[in-house]
């Protein structure tokens, strides 16, 4: 059988498993299992990452949003490899995945990826596929498989760490990783921005560093390009993005943090003085007559529920922006994609300049 795409396989191995003893430690030391299992998920991830990712896809499922997204989302044309692992394997990402978390390492011109995937596996024939496509080697008390594809031109590993979880990345020492990471002191930090997110199936937690802020100033939306904005982000130590589904809603919280008041001063009158403009931009008469108003209200909706908070914690200075993504938004942008208009009337213009808001907006959260 044909070896997966690396691409593939990074999804499918993210389909791979690590439970019954970090379950068996969550149920008889914990009292909250579900969230203890969790805890300790995130526990084994290395602490030089830069980038945190982390999905439950158990409880978005039970969402109504995650329907309405699922719906949005173009759906992929059937692969004959995947169709054919799926059938080795017994295992579909679609169907069996519960939790993944990535935690990504930039180290100068090079990225590290490590990750555990938590869901419903066989273990016998998953194992045997990667036999097959690989080889394997003991280290410490894992049993590490590497496999012939790559990931950015590095062979994957993995390891299963229980029946219904496993590690998987693209380097080899697992052994190191796993054996030092859950006692190492510098998780101290990573744990306080996770432990903020207790109650969130989806976040994303980043530290800075050059490579993470220029992945960040190219992720700016189209036309919206400013250098204020990008040197107050480059002052932020922490950046946490985490989204909850709230019935057929996402509650989305961007967080940012720095030790210098001032900055936070400055990037909390900024975001404000943005969302002023936005809404004084949708009013515009010219502009009304030539948006579509389904589309106009969408956007008022989503202004309209967002708030920009500034959070003393001490020493960190924290300014947060909430807003709520609806199904209208969800809709309006597949059938943006699919129309892919050669005017893009209600697109913002390209924004360079400073901004500062009134001493009291109207973008305050709707009750």
């Amino acid at each position: 059988m044909p070896l997966p795409s690396s691409k593939k396989i990074a999804l499918f191995s993210a389909t791979a498993v690590l439970l019954i003893a970090g379950l068996f430690l969550a149920l008889h030391f914990w009292p909250d299992a579900q969230g203890s299992a969790r805890q300790y998920l995130l526990q084994l991830l290395p602490t030089d990452a830069t980038a945190v990712i982390f999905v439950d896809l158990d409880e978005l499922r039970a969402s109504p949003f995650l329907a309405k997204l699922y719906a949005w989302a173009p759906q992929p044309n059937a692969d004959s490899e995947y169709t054919q692992f799926v059938r080795d394997t017994g295992f579909s990402y679609e169907r069996d995945l519960k939790r993944l978390v990535v935690a990504i390492s930039n180290h100068g011109s090079t990225t590290d990826l490590f990750a555990i995937a938590e869901g419903k596996f066989d273990r016998k024939k998953i194992e045997a596929f990667l036999n097959r496509n690989g080889k394997s080697s003991q280290q410490g008390h894992w049993n590490v498989f590497r496999l012939k594809a790559t990931a950015n031109e590095k062979p994957l590993s993995f390891a299963f760490l229980a029946n219904d979880r496993i590690a998987f990345g693209d380097f080899e020492n697992f052994s190191a990783i796993l054996s030092t990471a859950p006692g190492d002191p510098s998780h101290a930090e990573w744990s306080a921005r996770f432990a903020r997110l207790a109650g969130t199936p989806l976040f994303a937690v980043i530290r800075q560093n050059p490579s993470m802020q220029s992945a960040l100033n190219e992720a700016a939306p189209g036309g919206f390009h400013s250098p204020q904005l990008a040197a107050l982000l480059a002052q932020l130590q922490w950046i946490s993005i985490a989204g909850k589904p709230e019935s057929d809603q996402l509650r989305v919280v961007a967080d940012g943090e720095c030790l210098a008041s001032p900055t936070a001063s400055e990037l909390h009158e900024f975001l404000q003085g943005v969302l002023v403009l936005a809404q004084n931009g949708l009013n515009d008469p010219k502009l009304r007559q030539k948006m579509n108003p389904e589309e106009r209200q969408t956007y008022l909706e989503i202004l309209h529920s967002a708030e920009v908070q500034k959070i003393d914690r001490g020493e960190w200075k924290s300014v947060r922006l909430v807003l709520e993504v609806t199904p209208q938004f969800l809709d309006m942008a597949r059938l943006a994609s699919i129309a892919a208009p050669a005017e893009q009337t209600s697109t913002p213009p390209e924004f360079h300049g400073k901004t500062t808001a009134p001493a009291k907006t109207s973008t305050a959260r709707k009750k």
